[in-house]
């Protein structure tokens, strides 16, 4: 396996996923490195950028997050990129690891507001979207909206439910509005789906087509804590801390929609060079051709790989997108969106194990 860092983890710090706590990147796949704090260290001219309140609330939110979650630094970063990027989330990880609780503590910290919806098998694509009911008072059919008009919607064990509800989501997750006998209803912004799905239990499951997958900007795997972290965990509900009480575990809102907004227009001027660009669609192609894979990534992953570079280069206080900005994203970007040849599954490889050795075989630039 590749040297490279996994994306959510890295290579400098001792935390099972990846970012060092308040001033690291996101988990399997983005490194953990400090935020830098002087030029460019190419000296190619860029320098980082100057203090921003913006980004000061988006890092305090971390803060905030980890008085209710434990151990999960790399994916609480990861939803901040992608709520930078204004792009989905699907997060993998056994039962009890804290997602929902993560996902609750979020929108807390950021002032979102945020809806959860348990996917079975009965759940009817007008259980998500909303739809016509009669009034009898009016004699009159009113639309009535579904839990997906919020800002974070949680879609709890995705992959637990038919196509057809899971497809009710593709319009609003690439649209961002809700089509209903023919009149189409805009969503809040910001708008973005959290889904989550167990990796180890399959019975009674409908897999995630590769069009839905790919509407999904990132895919982050949320690890057991280790002895460390979990002792902690125990320590705080001994304290008396619980989980549906958020406000009692000090959790308060630190930034809101309209830092968020100042955020996203300063991620739009972050600097990529063309022997980034070209780097970014070298990697892309990289998964077209490997062997092990029969499904490489298609334009609109290279296209989130290039936006969550830079969502992540300027979290890290620079202007400008470097080579390692993009081996940090490239796990959790591209994981998804790629396919293991069925002889490749039955020798035990790995979706991460093929992507780093790519990482590690693309020439970077200098």
């Amino acid at each position: 396996m590749s040297s490279q860092p996994n994306s959510y983890t890295d290579s400098n710090s001792q935390h099972t996923g990846g970012v060092p706590p308040q001033q690291d990147v996101p988990q399997q796949g983005l490194p953990q490195q400090s935020v830098p704090q002087g030029g460019d260290p190419s000296g190619n001219g860029h320098r980082s950028a100057p203090e921003d309140p913006a980004r000061q609330s988006l890092l305090n939110v971390r803060a905030e997050v980890g008085k209710a979650v434990v151990g999960q630094d790399p994916t609480v970063t990861g939803m901040l990129i992608a709520l930078l990027c204004g792009g989905h989330v699907l997060l993998e990880g056994v039962p009890g690891v804290a997602k929902t609780l993560l996902v609750r503590a979020l929108s807390t910290a950021l002032s979102l507001d945020t809806k959860r919806v348990q996917f079975t098998p009965d759940l009817m694509p007008g259980d998500v979207t909303g739809s016509l009911v009669y009034d009898s008072h009016s004699s009159e059919f009113t639309f009535r909206e579904g839990p997906v008009f919020t800002n974070i919607m949680l879609a709890d064990e995705i992959n637990r439910t038919p196509p057809k509800t899971q497809a009710s989501l593709l319009e609003a997750m690439e649209e961002r509005q809700v089509s209903v006998d023919g009149v189409s209803r805009p969503l809040p912004s910001p708008f973005i789906v959290a889904a989550t799905q167990n990796p180890v239990e399959y019975e009674g499951t409908y897999p995630l087509p590769e069009a839905q997958l790919d509407r999904f900007l990132l895919k982050l795997t949320m690890p057991l804590p280790g002895r460390a972290e979990e002792i902690e965990v125990i320590r705080r509900h001994a304290s008396g801390f619980d989980p549906r009480n958020l406000a009692a575990a000090g959790v308060r809102p630190v930034a809101g929609a309209a830092e968020l907004s100042a955020a996203q227009a300063a991620v739009a001027h972050v600097a990529v060079a063309p022997e980034i660009l070209a780097y970014i669609v070298d990697v892309v192609r990289a998964t077209r051709s490997a062997p092990s894979f029969q499904l490489g990534v298609s334009p609109r992953g290279a296209t989130a790989l290039l936006n969550t570079s830079k969502a992540w280069a300027w979290l890290s206080g620079r202007t400008f997108v470097t080579p390692d900005d993009v081996k940090a994203l490239s796990l959790p970007c591209l994981r998804h969106r790629v396919g293991l040849r069925p002889e490749a599954q039955m020798d035990g490889i790995q979706v991460d194990d093929v992507l780093g050795s790519i990482l590690a075989s693309v020439p970077v630039p200098r």
